[in-house]
């Protein structure tokens, strides 16, 4: 039997994740119980809203061989990814209106939890060969990764036997710092929203700057080949990340008196 990494790994920073929102939650002021039901309400319309795309995007070949659909775990590209965002976001918003949850404080709590869920995500792709990086025979091969493994060609379209950046390696690397500097600075914002806004920013610099190690190919090109379709969205996030900084007299915190 054959276990998934990338959904193995992806599993595991979810289940993370959700115990790290209860700390964040109360650090916020936010009903924790109520996070940890919105949390899981979004990673299951994720699941579903991403893996009915793949199934009707694949169709063909799994009435061919309706094993393969247990492999769908394993396949990961920036598409879905936004797909997987796009849905669970709508339905964490709708939970989040009907229980009354405050908007931004409960964006502060989420944000740590999401950054520490994408540095395991990016482990699995690693382990996967999902989402590889560009050729780095004679660059960097000491620190490279070759991948022999054929289900990796198969449903990623990983080159076997060429030593290639782990750029996911390099991703995971950014978010674990950014997860680190959310948490650390959570009791310390000036208003709420600042901690979601931190992550949009530090989460866009991150992908901007690493997919120039990832391979181009399906991932869209922009101004004549300078950008590709991710670094778009990267730039998109950080100009939210910085609307979203914005100081808003609303949303101020006392923090000497959240801490008394």
């Amino acid at each position: 039997m054959i276990i998934p990494a990338y959904g193995a790994l992806a599993a595991v920073g979810v289940l993370v994740a959700l115990f790290l929102t209860q700390r964040t939650a109360r650090l916020v002021g936010v009903d924790a119980g109520k996070v940890w039901t919105l949390s899981i309400v979004a990673l299951f319309a994720e699941l579903i809203a991403s893996r009915l795309l793949l199934v009707a995007l694949n169709f063909p070949e799994l009435r061919s061989h309706p094993a393969w659909v247990l492999g769908l775990s394993m396949i990961h590209h920036p598409l879905l990814g936004s797909f997987e965002v796009l849905a669970g976001a709508t339905v964490a918003f709708v939970y989040l209106r009907r229980q009354r949850l405050p908007l931004w404080a409960t964006a502060d709590a989420l944000s740590a939890p999401l950054a520490l869920g994408l540095t395991f995500e990016q482990i699995g792709a690693l382990l996967a060969g999902s989402g590889f990086g560009i050729d780095a025979t004679g660059v960097a091969t000491h620190w490279a990764v070759t991948y022999t493994h054929p289900l990796a060609a198969r449903w990623s379209g990983t080159p076997l036997g060429i030593p290639m950046h782990p750029v996911q390696a390099y991703a995971a690397l950014a978010f674990l710092i950014l997860a680190i500097l959310l948490l650390l600075w959570l009791p310390h914002r000036r208003q709420q929203g600042d901690a979601f806004g931190l992550l949009l920013l530090g989460a866009g610099i991150a992908v901007f700057i690493t997919e120039f190690w990832r391979d181009p190919e399906g991932r869209g090109s922009w101004l004549r080949g300078a950008i590709n379709g991710p670094q778009c969205a990267a730039i998109l996030l950080v100009v939210a990340g910085g609307l979203v900084l914005l100081e808003r007299s609303s949303s101020r915190i006392d923090n000497e008196a959240a801490h008394d």
